[in-house]
């Protein structure tokens, strides 16, 4: 499979602490790749970094063999990376419709919220924005179509989480990160989400997906292979079942002594 991301030893430092240091991260088309690690141990960190939200203090980030260091999220996500975050960032009195077709800014030739209030609007761009909204909720929740002109702020909590996700999704990414996308969420609801998220590949035979996870049993079923973080560096990769017995891992996330 073709690479479709690198990071050649990414750091990035506040004051005396490197909240991430020296990570060579490579991941390829069609994988799904867990991130674990303790709190504060650099994982949201390091999806800031890929993203734009940061620009790392050292090191290099290549998507699609393109120098990407630097370059801002809007710039980013134009280049095909989109992502979800920890705490909602959903516009909260917007409709679900709405805040998905916002999700669609870098692609669209004016500004969204200029379409939205139907200022200098494209019939077609919005047309088929709304082709390809109310097609993603339809695949997360059919239920979702009926509500989406309700508010955000009235939608259950699973749904918001499903919202987002479509919000990302709508520009067709090729890399989709995943900031703990089942935050929340009971067992079922869980599981229920890590299915929709796996045959995400089915609808995009290309995309990638990396998911920051504290749910070992979601890394577990979901993920190609895991790669785990400790204090803002990489300490372990590989299956799951694998890298669960070694001793390093165990002390620094699962609580082991031996």
């Amino acid at each position: 499979m073709k690479e479709l991301l690198r990071t050649d030893k990414v750091g990035i430092n506040f004051g005396d602490l490197w909240a991430v240091k020296n990570i060579d991260f490579t991941i390829k088309e069609k994988e799904i790749i867990g991130l674990i690690g303790p709190n504060g141990s650099g994982k949201t960190t390091f999806f800031n970094l890929i993203s734009g939200i940061y620009a790392p203090t050292k090191g290099k980030i290549y998507f699609k063999d393109k120098d990407i260091t630097g370059l801002l999220p809007n710039q980013i996500k134009k280049r095909g990376i989109s992502r979800t975050f920890q705490s909602s960032r959903l516009c909260w009195d917007l409709s679900v419709l709405d805040n998905v077709l916002s999700g669609l800014q870098s692609e669209w030739k004016t500004n969204w919220k200029t379409i939205l209030f139907n200022i200098k609007k494209s019939d077609q761009e919005i047309s088929d924005g709304i082709d390809k909204a109310i097609n993603l909720l339809g695949y997360f929740n059919k239920d979702l179509v009926d509500k989406k002109f309700e508010q955000v702020k009235n939608i259950p909590h699973i749904d918001r989480r499903r919202i987002e996700i479509c919000r990302a999704l709508i520009s067709k990414p090729d890399l989709l990160l995943l900031d703990e996308p089942s935050a929340g969420l009971n067992n079922e609801e869980t599981s229920e989400m890590m299915k929709h998220i796996k045959n995400v590949q089915e609808r995009n035979k290309k995309i990638s997906i990396v998911i920051i996870e504290h749910d070992m049993s979601v890394i577990s079923d979901v993920s190609d292979f895991v790669i785990v973080f400790n204090a803002g560096q990489e300490i372990a990769r590989g299956k799951f079942e694998e890298i669960s017995k070694e001793k390093n891992v165990r002390l620094a996330y699962l609580g082991g002594t031996q």
